[in-house]
């Protein structure tokens, strides 16, 4: 079985890539036939890759009929092993852009780098480019790598910085367009995610003090939880937090309905620690409470 090539620093990424190091932190690396032995590679720091030309292999980073093909983005978090398919760790061809998370030190991305959630996506829930949208990341690329071939001074490291951040926030608008044109796809996932937590509220377990989780809801569709929660986001505008106390509330008037169901036989049956709190969110998501709604509905 072949072990993981675990790359520590930017500089060994070079090495082993055939690239120069221009810079300890950051480099921008032309992938042509690259030779990696192992089964997967890991690496230390953020690695971006672009993909190209691989219609074969990137049927294994999700791409769907719907999708764009002229290229692929692949997202990784530090220590986040990878491997395209069985047979290949790298692309034959496209680019690779690593950096270090102490590049980001006082720059304006180092606050915002957890904002960009698709370094937790699945390998399965990769980015398929456009040709615009390819050029477009090309073009941000090669700016900076550009700006690695200058002369370290004062202000490379925000500059490089500025750089990583353009081309993330390029690949953020990408990504809410894949949403878009994913729009049949997503709403099967809801309706999914609908018939799963209508399932978990009829089974009683909210009655044991259990609520679904992002984590539950991920793994039952078969999503990263980072992918899930951003996907919910786009389409309902709403955390998974409040979209479940949505769904609760929804069985609570269902539940209202039957005048044999007291207040607090509902309260308790989905969850609620008490009559009280029940009642407040009630009141305050439907605009009143659950006796003057049950009045005015029978």
């Amino acid at each position: 079985m072949k072990e993981t090539l675990d790359i520590k620093t930017v500089h060994q990424c070079n090495c082993c890539l055939g690239c120069s190091t221009l810079h300890p932190q950051a480099s921008v690396i032309r992938l042509d036939n690259a030779n990696v032995a192992q089964h997967n590679i890991k690496f230390d720091f953020y690695t971006i890759l672009l993909i190209e030309n691989e219609d074969d292999d990137c049927c294994c980073c999700g791409r769907k009929p719907y999708d764009y093909s002229n290229a692929t983005m692949v997202f990784l978090p530090p220590e986040q092993a990878f491997g395209i398919n069985k047979d290949r760790v790298l692309p034959q061809q496209g680019w690779l852009l690593a950096f270090h998370p102490d590049l980001l030190c006082g720059t304006t991305l180092e606050k915002s780098i957890q904002d960009y959630s698709f370094f937790y996506y699945q390998k399965e829930e990769a980015l398929h480019l456009s040709q615009r949208e390819k050029n477009k990341v090309i073009k941000c690329l090669q700016e900076m790598d550009e700006e690695l071939h200058h002369p370290i001074d004062r202000h490379s490291r925000i500059l490089i910085s500025r750089h990583i951040e353009l081309l993330l926030d390029y690949c953020k608008r990408f990504y809410e367009r894949q949403f878009i044109t994913r729009e049949n796809k997503n709403k099967a996932l809801l309706h999914k995610m609908d018939n799963l937590l209508n399932e978990f509220i009829n089974s009683g377990r909210l009655r044991e003090g259990s609520l679904p989780t992002s984590a539950y809801c991920a793994g039952n569709l078969k999503l990263s939880v980072a992918y899930f929660e951003d996907l919910l986001k786009f389409e309902t505008g709403k955390s998974p937090q409040d979209y479940f106390q949505l769904k609760r509330l929804e069985a609570a008037k269902e539940m209202l309905l039957n005048n044999e169901n007291t207040i607090d036989f509902v309260a308790n049956q989905l969850g609620f620690p008490n009559i009280r709190q029940f009642c407040f969110l009630f009141k305050k998501v439907v605009g009143v409470t659950p006796n003057e709604y049950r009045l005015t509905s029978n």
